[in-house]
């Protein structure tokens, strides 16, 4: 009986968050372990599932770049980096879409409706949902100018048409985009999952953004998580180092998307399963929510 209690007092706990962001919008990055392991797929899935029964409309961007470099090392092509950009040519570029698109994708979409979900596959070049410019990388140079890189076709979002999310979302739908967009020319670029998605919650003006990450959050210099961060705090944190890597990216796209009118961010693990419900639905949380 004890044990049916605590269930019930859980279940309590999380009514004023299920009543607060019911009807509400969240956009998740789904990538990582979370996206790699068989049973992190499992509860990442019902957690959408979920997510979606009790009335948060959740949107997915998903990554895919372990998967792509496979695939390009099976087909004798070898996967170059700059500043940890993937260099795009057309034959990447089509071995990109092919896996984002047909393979990662249509994963993500099967699990969520394996479990009673309703998830729809897109890319952005449906409905004109990511408009995109080609980006360019600056190198500085021994002479002190910047040198600019071209790195094929990857792209940087410059509009985002979210009516097609929209539609999905009224009839109970939860888009799954793979992060290509359309140039001006209507070629088709790489553009990096992060950024999607935080372009995506600022069109769809989204209560939260999550972004699923293989750390447990921001880390401090004692080595505990730093639970809650002002968006005015990131820059000391970034000068001091706190803040480096593959978290910069992140925390960039955090910013960009609160910047773009999102509520709240939040960067979290992965690794733990249901780390989603965790979060949103627990006083404490897990990770690291990154606020205007």
């Amino acid at each position: 009986m004890k044990d049916i209690i605590t269930k019930a007092e859980i279940l309590i706990e999380a009514l004023p968050y299920i009543r607060n962001f019911y009807g509400k919008s969240f956009v998740i990055k789904y990538g990582g372990a979370a996206q790699v392991k068989e049973e992190l797929k499992e509860s990442f899935a019902k957690d959408i599932a979920l997510l979606n029964f009790i009335g948060i409309k959740t949107t997915i961007v998903h990554g895919g770049g372990p998967k792509i470099s496979a695939t390009m090392e099976k087909m004798g092509k070898k996967p170059k980096f700059v500043q940890g950009q993937r260099v795009t040519d057309q034959e990447t570029m089509d071995i990109v879409e092919m896996v984002l698109g047909g393979l990662v994708n249509k994963e993500i979409v099967s699990l969520i409706n394996n479990h009673g979900g309703k998830a729809v596959g897109l890319s952005g070049k449906d409905g004109g949902l990511i408009k995109a410019k080609k980006k360019l990388i600056k190198k500085s140079s021994a002479k002190g100018v910047d040198e600019i890189i071209d790195i094929g076709l990857v792209g940087e979002v410059t509009r985002i048409d979210p009516h097609i999310i929209i539609s999905l979302e009224k009839e109970g739908f939860v888009p799954v985009i793979s992060p290509v967009g359309v140039g001006p020319k209507g070629e088709t670029l790489n553009i990096n999952a992060d950024y999607v998605a935080a372009s995506v919650a600022s069109a769809l003006q989204a209560e939260k953004l999550i972004l699923l990450t293989d750390v447990p959050g921001i880390i401090d210099k004692k080595d505990r998580i730093i639970s809650t961060l002002k968006k005015q705090q990131i820059k000391k944190l970034v000068d001091d180092g706190t803040i480096s890597g593959g978290m910069l990216p992140k925390v960039q796209a955090c910013i960009k998307a609160i910047e773009g009118g999102v509520s709240k961010t939040h960067i979290i693990d992965g690794r733990v399963a249901h780390c989603m419900l965790l979060e949103i639905f627990t006083k404490e949380g897990i990770g690291t929510e990154i606020q205007a």
